[in-house]
């Protein structure tokens, strides 16, 4: 059975009070060295049949419909388990998607 999974993370132009939190408790904890920490979601979907262009697209439209929310969030990628499908389609897997 494939999995698929969505990575959705809050919108860049957002404050993210966890990701700050986690960035403060690994300055204080001597892990130096990282600028900023961003906390995202992860979605695994299991599938029952093949992956193939209707249920691509369904996924696509269930990530942005249902796993995030569009006002505060992007769906940065969908990994469809056969190859890293960035939301986008560019050659990135972090590239945040229009919404």
């Amino acid at each position: 059975m494939p999995t698929i999974v969505v990575d959705v993370m809050p919108k860049a132009e957002l404050l993210d009070p966890q990701g700050k939190a986690v960035a403060g408790a690994l300055a204080r904890t001597g892990h130096e060295g990282f600028g900023s920490v961003r906390i995202g979601k992860r979605f695994e979907l299991t599938v029952d049949g093949p992956v193939d262009d209707a249920l691509r697209a369904s996924v696509q439209q269930i990530a942005e419909e249902i796993l995030s929310n569009s006002v505060i969030e992007d769906v940065v990628n969908i990994d469809f388990g056969d190859e890293a499908t960035p939301a986008d389609e560019s050659t990135e897997g972090t590239a945040p998607t229009e919404g």
